[in-house]
């Protein structure tokens, strides 16, 4: 650990602040990013002009229970949600790249009061997900960062993944705040009650008032897939009430055909788009059973990042088509849009997306619009809102 927690978050939101000024971002609506991830902990980018970091009243509408989507201050498709009750903050995941890390802990710290995580979910090893935990020795990651009381991470990587400098960081800076007192499970530890050096593991745990965490079985935790890192993915459901909100991490169609036969899930009022909004995940089978009522995609809406095929960057046409065919739903939100890639462009779409649960109903207030994806204009260009023929 580089300094103290307390000090170094202090120290952090004035040095985010004076860079965010003298670097004059707040005028505009896109700009270049370096190059090299390798950048320091204070530097702060954001997609969006001057509400980059706006707060937002969690107690609108009498919200018990917020849980917000971040955009990621970078033109990279990665997830970072966090979740707050009236007696815990829940980080899952923090991608996506190390760069990401100052502007998601800006944001956390208008919200994270004691600089403690009650829960951080590492849902699995692709840089996307855990490269705000899986930082080198001179760049401060999450773990470093906050206090992090239990850690649920996954229970293998496939077997490129062993012995590479990003694995071995991720192992080391967990491992040094175990040293400092977090506990540490893997989903399966969870879901076998298994008792290690930190603790006895738990699959649900108490995370608010009327607030339950369950961490849901998996096949691949038991059976790690070596050849899909995303099989190995955590997979939890928050409970609020009789509300449900579901998380699968990049989860493929196979791990959710498994997911539905080892679990009894519910009709779920909120579902984190599996995999951004992938054609492989959100399948036909599992939006038939969850039926959500709000998605929303952490991705890069557009971005060439993964493929130049049009129909399949994120959010994909086979994702919206599965939607169109097997839910209810029409309330779909995006983090953010791809302008220029090979130029380091992008703006936001919705921007932070938040979601906020009351005891009765719910409210979806986002940084930069409430615009749901069928109405925006990228989707009029881009995607047709039918089912597949």
């Amino acid at each position: 650990m580089q300094m103290s927690k307390k000090t170094a978050s202090k120290l952090f939101g004035l040095v985010a602040l004076f860079v965010g000024l003298v670097g004059g971002f707040a005028g505009f609506t896109y700009f270049t990013l370096p190059e090299t991830d390798e950048v320091h902990v204070g530097e702060v980018y954001y997609s969006y002009g001057d509400n980059e970091n706006s707060k937002i009243d969690l107690s609108t509408d009498d919200a018990e229970v917020s849980v917000h989507f971040l955009e990621l201050g970078n033109k990279y498709t990665g997830d970072c949600t966090y979740i707050k009750t009236d007696t815990c903050d829940i980080l899952i995941d923090c991608g996506s790249k190390t760069n990401s890390i100052a502007t998601v802990s800006n944001y956390l710290d208008q919200y994270v009061t004691d600089g403690t995580l009650e829960y951080v979910i590492v849902t699995h090893a692709h840089m996307d997900h855990y490269a705000g935990f899986a930082t080198s020795t001179k760049v401060e990651s999450i773990f470093d960062l906050y206090e992090c009381e239990t850690i649920i991470d996954f229970a293998g990587v496939t077997t490129d993944k062993v012995g590479t400098k990003t694995y071995n960081n991720y192992l080391r800076e967990r491992d040094a705040e175990v040293a400092n007192g977090a506990k540490h499970f893997t989903a399966l530890e969870c879901i076998n009650g298994t008792t290690n050096a930190t603790g006895t593991a738990q699959r649900e745990f108490e995370v608010g008032t009327n607030v339950t965490l369950e961490i849901l079985n998996s096949y691949f935790y038991a059976n790690v897939d070596t050849r899909d890192e995303n099989n190995n993915s955590v997979c939890a459901m928050i409970k609020h009430g009789d509300k449900n909100f579901l998380f699968t991490g990049d989860l493929e169609a196979e791990g959710e055909e498994h997911l539905l036969s080892l679990n009894n899930l519910p009709q779920v009022d909120l579902y984190k788009a599996g995999h951004h909004g992938s054609k492989t995940s959100s399948s036909q089978a599992l939006l038939e059973v969850i039926n959500p009522k709000t998605i929303c995609v952490c991705c890069c809406a557009g971005s060439p990042e993964y493929t130049d095929t049009q129909e399949n960057q994120f959010p994909t046409q086979q994702f919206i088509s599965n939607i169109v065919a097997f839910t209810d739903c029409t309330e779909v939100y995006v983090t953010t849009m791809c302008i220029d890639y090979k130029n380091n462009k992008f703006t936001s779409m919705n921007g932070n997306i938040v979601y906020l649960s009351a005891a009765e109903g719910y409210n979806v207030v986002c940084s930069n619009n409430n615009t749901i994806l069928k109405e925006t204009e990228w989707f009029k260009q881009n995607r047709v809102w039918e089912a597949a023929t």
